[in-house]
């Protein structure tokens, strides 16, 4: 039954009905009327960012910790085209947003009104789908849809640009449940034939490999165990995207650890040398592929996934597969153990004992020092301290994201928030409050580069007020690291502005936003900082002073197949003939 309310009041109600808890966001004029109702009530709690890019990353966080949608709350204008980088790492990483914008009242859009932009416009490109709702009455259905299209299929961000009169007007509100949302109803069930195709291959296949993705996280918890319970009984190895990685356990004996261009040596090798891969959630993005004419080159590949436009876009498969994640491997199991639970027994016992040779190159190995302390090291140190806790990690971008995927294990889904697809400097703070927002009980530590840090430092008010105890571990090395290591390889030597200058005392720092500061540049001190910063009962930046020009290895250069990668003793002798893409 509907009912007549203000747009604004239809806002709160619609979050209310979807069980939103929390909303991140920042007031301004194009939204006081909402604000005014939120005021009005004590069901969602709001949480006041210092700037609008990091609401969305907070909404990121909270989202992909939690696999609810995240809610953003900004006003028009600035408001909204600062929230466009979130909206836009939102959408390459396929995280359930939805963001609510204020806009200029009906009768002046388009006439350049003051804070007026056109969000609709600007946000298409980077939104799942966005609305401009001009009819209050239009308003409820509107918000019901936003909620199905952000969390159906492959997850998105979606948008709303709400103007002015349109949240003052009254309206009819209809419930969730009488929304129109039948015209968008994703395919989660695979075909049949294929899938039993699919089984086939695993029968037969005399190198095979699982290849895994955000898509398998973003599918659920059924989604890990069933494939979990597939690879440990096919026997077959896994490895997975940066954005996968906790869908497999780091402690499992088939894990071959992260692939792609700084990925693990056995687990390229394997991709390059496998005669069957099996994609289930990853989308062949270019940091995996390398050079696409040499990707996999002798293997047949079966692509399962929820989107219909990530199949065949970058690399041809064999065996494509529309559905569900959670859906389709309990098909996969279903067929498979009908079968007679059949795989290449020899073959692939001689495919592991070739796995094994290459995990023997040790390929993470780095010359550890007593008197400096190496990224690395750091890493390994925060996992043994930390390995057994109630623990949710995010990064920012740069080495120190790549070295945290590479030292840190994770043993369950929605415990690693980074950035991937768009790879966003600032995107780890923030993020970090939105999961302890959601886990408020647990530890969240910010795996961070000095650099990456600083674009949002801003969010460590926000922390603050909300008594997140966040851990900003920050590995500060004074460089812009990845950039600096790629001018090192790969340009000469030449250094064009990736050295910090004039950065903060980050002891001073954390006390000026009324935090704990803790630097350490012993290796000696540092396993009692890190402990010191885990109990403290507060947020944290702990300023850990790393080797300035540590690189990150392996390193598939830009443009290369998996099989020529860089190990840190072959950096001395790589002239740099890479193609940069």
């Amino acid at each position: 039954m509907s009912r007549t309310m203000t747009g604004a009041k239809m806002v709160v109600q619609a979050l209310r009905d979807h069980g939103v808890e929390v909303v991140f966001g920042y007031p301004g004029g194009a939204v006081l009327p909402i604000y005014d109702e939120i005021f009005q009530q004590n069901e969602i709690r709001h949480i006041l960012v210092r700037h609008e890019q990091g609401a969305v990353h907070m909404a990121e966080g909270y989202a992909r910790s939690t696999g609810k949608p995240g809610v953003v709350l900004v006003t028009s204008g600035p408001g909204a085209t600062n929230a466009v980088t979130g909206l836009t790492d939102a959408l390459l990483d396929s995280i359930p947003l939805i963001v609510l914008t204020g806009q200029v009242p009906t009768f002046m859009i388009g006439t350049d009104g003051f804070q007026e932009a056109d969000t609709v416009g600007i946000t298409r490109p980077c939104t799942k789908h966005n609305w401009l709702v001009k009819e209050t009455d239009r308003l409820g259905e509107t918000l019901h849809q936003a909620f199905h299209i952000a969390t159906s299929g492959r997850p998105g961000p979606v948008l709303i640009d709400i103007p002015k009169d349109v949240q003052f007007a009254t309206g009819k509100y209809v419930a969730p449940k009488e929304a129109r949302i039948s015209h968008y109803q994703p395919k989660v069930k695979g075909d049949l034939a294929a899938i039993t195709e699919l089984v086939e291959m695993i029968e037969t296949a005399e190198r095979p490999i699982f290849y895994t993705g955000g898509g398998v996280i973003n599918s659920g918890p059924a989604a890990s165990q069933l494939m979990r319970e597939l690879v440990d009984a096919t026997g077959f190895p896994i490895t997975s995207t940066l954005m996968g990685l906790g869908a497999y356990p780091a402690s499992g004996k088939s894990w071959l650890g992260m692939l792609g261009m700084h990925g693990l040596y056995e687990a390229n090798l394997a991709m390059h040398g496998c005669d069957v891969m099996i994609n289930l959630g990853a989308r062949f993005d270019d940091r995996i592929t390398g050079r696409i004419a040499d990707f996999s080159p002798h293997s047949r590949k079966a692509h399962v996934d929820i989107d219909p436009s990530s199949i065949n876009k970058v690399i041809h498969v064999d065996v494509p597969i529309v559905g569900d994640i959670a859906h389709v491997l309990e098909d996969v199991l279903k067929v498979w153990k009908s079968r007679g639970r059949k795989v290449n027994r020899e073959a692939l016992a001689r495919w592991w004992k070739q796995i094994d040779e290459w995990k023997a190159k040790n390929c993470l190995a780095y010359r550890n020092s007593d008197k400096t302390i190496k990224p690395q090291y750091a890493l390994q140190r925060l996992e043994a301290l930390t390995k057994g806790m109630d623990r949710y990690i995010t990064t920012e971008v740069g080495q120190h994201q790549m070295w945290a995927a590479q030292f840190l294990g994770f043993e369950d889904p929605n415990r690693w928030m980074t950035s991937g697809g768009l790879g966003t400097m600032g995107y780890g703070l923030p993020a970090s409050i939105g999961v302890q927002i959601a886990h408020p009980e647990s530890l969240v530590i910010n795996v961070a580069g000095e650099a990456s840090w600083l674009m949002n430092m801003q969010e460590m008010g926000t922390a603050v007020q909300f008594r997140a105890p966040v851990k900003q571990f920050i590995l500060n090395n004074e460089r812009l690291g990845m950039v600096r290591q790629w001018q090192q390889l790969l340009h000469g030597e030449r250094y064009s502005h990736s050295w910090s200058e004039a950065l903060p005392d980050f002891v001073k720092l954390a006390e000026a936003f009324g935090c704990k500061g803790i630097i350490c540049n012993n290796p000696a001190d540092l396993d009692d900082a890190i402990m010191e910063m885990i109990s403290y009962d507060g947020p944290v930046i702990f300023d850990c002073v790393v080797e300035k020009h540590e690189n990150c290895f392996p390193m598939i250069p830009s443009g290369r197949p998996h099989n020529e990668m860089l190990l840190a003793a072959d950096a001395e002798a790589f002239t740099g003939g890479a193609v940069l893409v």
